[in-house]
């Protein structure tokens, strides 16, 4: 943590090199977070990660260390922005189709991995239906393993208010895919 503490007081003086190994240091985790938010769509994200560092960049000055780690000052800019984003953006949600051209018995473990992919999507739209608040503390806490802490300061909560959002979140998501399991069952079945 002090290297990183070097880093942020050098990005603060303007020290564009010290803030260059803070971006590479967290773009990653950043662009992950967006691009679960905005519905998996890779030009959307890159665009929301390139304002959100941006931003950081802009604001270096008056960041102020506040026993937090850094990153959460970065996911509540994130954070901001996917909501700027949806206020100036008409949602959908794209699900990419299987080629009817295929040859299925020609691909080994197709079967397998069609399975797999119908359960990533089954994720998927579970995690679509969700509140935005939900989406964010289960891709927080699951997709980027955050802290408790580091989820609450990001999104301005308590930890208890995260800890209950994540239960119930997980309880939506569990619903959902066994009802939809269910679905799949009856269509099966007929």
């Amino acid at each position: 943590m002090k290297e990183e503490e070097k880093l942020i007081n050098s990005a603060k003086g303007g020290d564009e090199k010290a803030f260059g190994e803070l971006y590479e240091k967290y773009l990653t985790p950043i662009y992950r977070y967006v691009f679960m938010r905005v519905g998996y769509r890779k030009h959307e994200a890159e665009d929301i990660a390139h304002q959100v560092f941006m931003s950081a960049w802009q604001n270096m000055r008056t960041y102020e260390m506040q026993g937090f780690p850094f990153s959460s000052w970065l996911y509540r800019i994130a954070h901001n922005a996917v909501i700027d984003y949806y206020r100036t953006q008409r949602s959908s949600f794209d699900l990419e189709l299987v080629d009817d051209n295929i040859a299925f018995a020609d691909i080994p473990e197709l079967e397998s991995r069609i399975d797999d992919r119908m359960q990533m999507e089954g994720v998927r739209v579970a995690l679509a239906k969700l509140r935005p608040d939900e989406q964010n503390v289960i891709i927080m806490k699951f997709v980027n393993e955050l802290e408790n802490k580091e989820i609450a300061q990001a999104l301005g909560k308590t930890e208890g208010a995260v800890r209950v959002i994540q239960h119930r979140a997980l309880k939506q998501i569990k619903t959902l895919l066994q009802s939809n399991e269910g679905n799949n069952n009856t269509i099966k079945e007929v």
